[in-house]
């Protein structure tokens, strides 16, 4: 729309003035001053429009600020970070806790140490300081590799403190320090074979990748490194206090007995939760040895003798020889049994330790441990009987434990399960298992006939019926027999007053793996018990390679001599600290954990 100015000097009005005789100039006056007012309005209004809109600029910019700051405040505080040396590496890793909450294994923020040697300064004096730093670092590679067309060095994975502010203390620009997650285990050794250990994986200057290599860091490594879980620890039905205790004394024995290795298996009985298990020599999986490769594997201390170590184990199998027994009808524990010795098979000969006498009952074959009663109370059963009992038992499978070594601890069996197999494997020898599956063996024989499988986790699974594998009869039976070993047979060293011992010993000789057949004078020792017997919560079962028992005029290497007075100071030092209160003669035992968790 076009403007048009207002006339100074109308025509009309000039002219109708003159007529009226006034003078124009006032008309002239009068259209000025009109033109003045009408131009001040104009401004006016401008000028309000103006200030409106300045009025709306500002209350929408402390809006949108008050806005932020509001929300800001809602929300937690975080440390800005740098994306521009941002790693794709997840090294997050969960902890591993015990049945009590006790950590077992985390994460410490340390520090790595690489080079980058074309930003170096003066790389000779930086080759000779570090080898000052970390004496196992030679000068001569470092000089080499410092001054080479190389782009980047590893110099060290693994900083401490204190040797991290001495390499800042060089002031050498090439010289990286970049932040690392190290798993770290502050127990040391103890459960060393159960979690397993770490290493690195993928590698950055900024961050590394922490993979299980094996024990339960490998057999959960997706669990621990899941980011969806939010950390929630991995909870172990170990008892780290009960582990500890275990470990000190079964190093004493082993040092005692003169035995080259040992371990040891607690579980409970009603629901296979280990609660510890040992094996000697262990390692620090803070500073995890690497694996032999040559020589034997069984003796590096990376070997679980527990779960991957399989033995012929003697005598402690003829309570399973007893179950089976009372099981096929053949024998109540008061029947009497042919002890009358050797037994002849073909060439080979069986004979007991001591002449036992023409007969002895089904319960004194086991207190007194005839082979011969055994041997001839298995032929009778027969070979598919046998191997149905050790396969209901477990005793033929693979361990279904939560440890990767397990899976190759598939026990070793006759490749003809003939009737002289029949015999042996009645008193031990001809299968060789580990001592968890004897554990786990063992806790169906008192638990009231129900197969239990061995597990790490802290999860309870109670067996039910479908799990039976012996009669509530029979396991009954088998209770009272074990408590005889203790009071009156080839366990007595075992006693434990207040806490009603019962086991079975097992001295077996060792194979020969050079000359064929059994060395002479060194054995495997066993002992396999439960205890309280009235109401059985718990299996241990401990074994020494090559024990001798010195004290005496001759070595002695009997599982009753080595063995049984090590797991006596066993049960003596973790009964207590398992919650269970000693008894006196005819008390009911009582477990002052349930109690107090009723």
């Amino acid at each position: 729309m076009m403007f048009i100015r207002r006339p100074l000097r109308p025509l009309a009005r000039i002219l109708k003035a003159r007529l009226r005789g006034v003078d124009p100039a006032l008309v002239e006056a009068e259209e000025r001053a009109a033109r003045l007012r009408d131009q001040r309005i104009r401004e006016r209004k401008q000028a309000e429009g103006r200030l409106v809109l300045m009025a709306a600029t500002f209350f929408l910019a402390f809006a949108v600020v008050g806005g932020k700051m509001a929300l800001l405040a809602a929300n937690d505080p975080v440390e800005p970070e740098l994306t521009i040396n941002a790693s794709p590496i997840v090294n997050q890793r969960a902890d591993i806790i015990d049945r009590n909450g006790i950590i077992l294994a985390t994460n410490l923020v340390t520090a790595s140490l690489s080079a980058q040697p074309q930003e170096m300064v003066d790389p000779i004096g930086a080759a000779i300081g570090l080898s000052e730093i970390f004496p196992e670092l030679d000068v001569d590679p470092l000089v080499r590799q410092f001054t080479s067309e190389r782009k980047f060095v590893w110099v060290k994975r693994k900083l401490s403190p204190e040797q991290r502010q001495l390499v800042h203390d060089l002031g050498e620009p090439g010289l990286i320090i970049g932040p690392r997650e190290l798993r770290l285990y502050p127990n040391g050794p103890f459960a060393s074979h159960i979690l397993g250990g770490t290493s690195f994986g993928r590698e950055g200057v900024y961050a590394a990748e922490v993979i299980g290599v094996a024990g339960v860091e490998l057999q959960f490594d997706d669990y621990l490194r899941d980011p969806s879980l939010e950390g929630a620890p991995l909870q172990l039905s170990i008892d780290l206090t009960v582990q500890a205790a275990i470990r000190r004394v079964l190093e004493g024995g082993m040092q005692l007995m003169n035995a080259k290795a040992a371990s040891a298996v607690l579980m409970e009985a009603d629901t296979g939760r280990i609660i510890s298990m040992v094996s000697l020599p262990d390692f620090d999986p803070n500073h995890r040895p690497a694996a032999a490769i040559t020589g034997d594997p069984a003796e590096s201390p990376l070997f679980n003798r527990a779960a991957q170590g399989k033995y012929e184990l003697g005598s402690v199998f003829k309570v399973f020889t007893a179950a089976l027994a009372m099981e096929q009808g053949i024998a109540t524990p008061d029947s009497m049994v042919d002890t009358s010795g050797p037994l002849v098979w073909n060439r080979f000969r069986i004979r007991d330790f001591r002449n036992y006498g023409p007969q002895l009952s089904l319960r004194d074959v086991i207190v007194k441990s005839s082979n011969v009663g055994s041997a001839r109370l298995a032929v009778e059963a027969g070979a598919d009987a046998q191997k149905e009992l050790l396969g209901a038992l477990g005793l033929l499978d693979a361990l279904p434990l939560e440890l990767p070594e397990s899976r190759r601890s598939n026990p070793l069996v006759p490749q003809r399960w003939s009737e002289i197999s029949t015999m042996t494997i009645s008193y031990g020898h001809g299968l060789a298992v580990t001592p968890v599956h004897l554990a786990a063996g063992y806790a169906t024989m008192v638990n009231g006939g129900y197969r239990v499988y061995p597990t790490l986790l802290n999860e309870v699974t109670l067996p039910t019926e479908a799990d039976r594998a012996i009669s509530q009869e029979t396991s009954d039976n088998i209770r009272d027999m074990m408590r005889q070993v203790v009071v009156r047979g080839t366990a007595s060293l075992g006693e434990v007053p207040g806490y009603e011992v019962g086991g079975k010993t097992g001295t077996a000789d060792k194979p020969n793996p050079q000359g064929g057949g059994y060395y002479e004078d060194k054995v495997i020792s066993t002992f396999a018990s439960a205890f309280p017997m009235s109401d059985p919560q718990y299996v241990l079962i401990v074994t020494l390679d090559e024990p001798e028992e010195t004290s005496g005029y001759e070595p002695r290497r009997t599982a009753g001599w080595t063995a049984v007075p090590v797991a006596a100071e066993i049960i003596r030092r973790i009964a207590p600290l398992m919650g269970l209160r000693p008894t006196a003669v005819g008390e009911t035992p009582v477990d002052i954990m349930r109690l107090t968790s009723n």
